[in-house]
């Protein structure tokens, strides 16, 4: 580490030390936990990870009434906003990404409606830079994808009509099946290539030398990991029931659900990363995706694009054409 690095450290012990006097001076008691939590969660050190006591105590605040929900997303979001450096911003980031999956209904809520105008780039760190130092400045991409990566999570809940991955919007899998049997096609597509979309940004993570070891990232992998897993068994449920409806499936639906799932397949490689140690439920689930897109072939006829079934090999297989990998069968990587 050299010495300006270590110089920035000293001073981000300082900035920490005094950022947490000041809160316990000038904070309200009511809220003194909120923020010494969320100083001492959004630490200036690039190496540590965010402390998951401190991220509980946030999350805690969901357990009280609308004003107290609203004031805890609040000073997230303004510290998220004010600061320039790559580790805070983070940080702030993973304990939005941990109100997403494990915040009460009313913390989703708040998160939800702010800021009011939503939208791609509403977190408006697209420009984020910090170039104190070569690690920072790396951290800096980090902070740029995990941005738009939660703004992807966000949209893409949109359309599902639940926040993706929420502990607190969880349902039964036989339910799921049953509301997404009712959808029509073509909402049903919109909700698969959102989820695509958003595997997709999984893929575009950023590959960095200096941080392949660093915790923060690992500990940002890792709940980044746990929504790959999710995100496929979302499309698993929908893609079987696309299964059931190929041969009533429009010209333009069969062309734009073979492309989503070609898109999909593009991402195989880059996710198989995150799941590895799956490997033999994860090559069923792609050989479930290739059927399903090979069940709907493409030709052309005299010029023309023809979209053909092929029964034989969409309509037959030994789990009778439902492929479901339950949440219980993945842990965190």
């Amino acid at each position: 580490m050299g010495l300006t690095a270590k110089i920035k450290d000293v001073v981000g012990m300082i900035k920490d030390k005094v950022s947490q006097s000041k809160a316990a001076i000038l904070s309200k008691s009511t809220n003194l936990s909120l923020h010494l939590a969320l100083l001492r969660a959004t630490t200036h050190d690039p190496f540590s990870p965010a402390d998951n006591k401190h991220i509980d105590t946030i999350l805690s605040f969901g357990h009280s009434s609308r004003a107290t929900a609203a004031t805890a997303v609040e000073v997230v979001m303004d510290r998220l906003q004010r600061t320039r450096d790559s580790s805070v911003a983070l940080k702030c980031l993973l304990i939005v990404h941990h109100v997403v999956k494990h915040g009460e209904f009313i913390l989703l809520d708040q998160l939800s409606v702010r800021p009011f105008t939503g939208g791609r780039n509403y977190l408006n760190l697209s420009n984020f830079r910090d170039n104190s130092s070569p690690l920072t400045w790396e951290l800096s991409s980090w902070v740029r994808w995990y941005a738009q990566y939660i703004e992807t999570i966000l949209s893409t809940s949109r359309v599902l009509g639940y926040f993706f991955a929420s502990s607190s919007c969880s349902i039964d899998i036989d339910k799921q099946e049953e509301k997404i049997s009712a959808l029509t096609n073509s909402y049903l597509l919109m909700q698969i290539v959102s989820l695509v979309g958003l595997m997709e940004e999984i893929c575009k993570r950023p590959d960095s030398l200096h941080v392949k070891v660093n915790k923060l990232v690992n500990q940002i992998m890792g709940i980044v990991g746990e929504d790959h897993l999710s995100a496929i068994n979302e499309v698993s449920v929908r893609v079987s029931e696309f299964r059931e409806r190929l041969s009533g499936l429009s010209f333009g639906e069969s062309v734009e659900l073979v492309c989503t799932l070609r898109r999909l397949e593009n991402c195989k490689e880059r996710l198989f990363e995150l799941s590895s140690s799956k490997g033999a439920v994860m090559e069923s689930f792609w050989g479930f995706i290739s059927e399903i897109k090979d069940g709907v072939g493409t030709e052309k006829d005299e010029g023309k694009l023809v979209i053909t079934v092929r029964r034989g090999k969409a309509g037959e297989s030994s789990d009778g054409g439902r492929f479901m990998m339950r949440k219980s069968s993945f842990r965190a990587v």
